[in-house]
């Protein structure tokens, strides 16, 4: 059997309409829409089905709905194939993703899970709200490229890198003026560059203090030591340790996304297959960039 490796997309994810096949027609779906929905407050199938997209796009509302509708994705995989499931030897999720993947490792209940996402979704927009900030993604330029570009702009304000996705695709966050600044050097040298559609400078000093209030929110929750490796977006390495998870995902909220250096990783680990399983197609896009040829399947929510 191939060894394979099961990836969750992360915020930036979500669209109207997300989860509502699958809440219609799977009944294990629908039942973790309810049981998130009692826990949250409202009707998040409703929400994710007709949305408005601007309340969706809100961190502390996309950030539970994308990690609802991913598992609710793999529940579909779990009906439709679940020969393989047994294959499965890792898992890693793109920011917000770990969460789903602990999840889907037995490392965080979902009921836990679904409280913690909110409590770090409400935590991270309150810190966007607090600074004004966003991500833009700088294209076609190799890492120590984007961080000169990066250090040049840093006089308009904070700003970092990210998000390290793949080859041509970093993306760098911080202060608006900074990020307008990395937009307008970029657009003098012909450059590319992509905004990102979320509230904040994620993954930087600026979110501060959404990591001491996700410290708080994690020190309610119990972790129990996972059935596969965890692959972290902090440092690239699989965890199985839940002291060692749990201060790692306090860490992430501040600390670059190392997606390009996991996925090279879970490659050299022997890998022969990966499933995207959630909303969109963003990782399969990113693959490409990093292994043309990756076995790679999309379980869409």
């Amino acid at each position: 059997m191939l060894r394979a490796a099961i990836l969750f997309p992360g915020q930036g994810a979500q669209t109207v309409g997300m989860g509502q096949a699958l809440v219609s027609t799977l009944p294990a779906a629908r039942d973790l829409f309810t049981r998130a929905s009692d826990i949250l407050g409202y009707d998040l199938a409703e929400l994710c089905a007709n949305g408005p997209a601007e309340k969706l796009n809100a961190t502390d509302i996309s950030q539970p709905a994308i990690y609802v509708a991913s598992l609710a994705a793999l529940e579909q995989l779990k009906s439709d194939m679940p020969e393989v499931l047994d294959g499965i030897v890792a898992t890693a999720g793109l920011s917000l993703g770990e969460y789903t993947a602990l999840t889907f490792a037995g490392a965080l209940s979902f009921e836990d899970g679904v409280r913690v996402v909110q409590a770090r979704g409400a935590a991270m927009q309150a810190a966007a709200e607090a600074t004004a900030g966003g991500m833009v993604a700088v294209l076609g330029l190799e890492l120590g490229e984007v961080e000169a570009l990066v250090a040049e702009a840093r006089e308009a304000g904070i700003i970092q890198v990210a998000n390290i996705l793949c080859p041509g695709n970093t993306v760098v966050s911080g202060a608006a003026s900074a990020i307008d600044e990395v937009c307008r050097i970029a657009e003098t040298r012909g450059l590319r560059t992509a905004r990102l559609a979320v509230a904040g400078a994620f993954h930087t000093d600026l979110m501060k203090p959404a990591d001491e209030a996700l410290a708080n929110a994690l020190k309610t929750i119990t972790f129990a030591v996972p059935r596969i490796p965890v692959w972290s977006n902090v440092d690239a390495k699989p965890r199985t340790n839940p002291d060692e998870i749990r201060a790692l995902l306090v860490q992430q909220v501040l600390n670059p996304v190392l997606w390009e250096e996991s996925i090279r990783g879970l490659l050299a680990d022997g890998v022969e297959r990966f499933y995207e399983v959630g909303p969109g197609r963003v990782l399969a896009s990113l693959m490409k960039r990093i292994h043309r040829k990756a076995d790679m399947h999309n379980v869409s929510a």
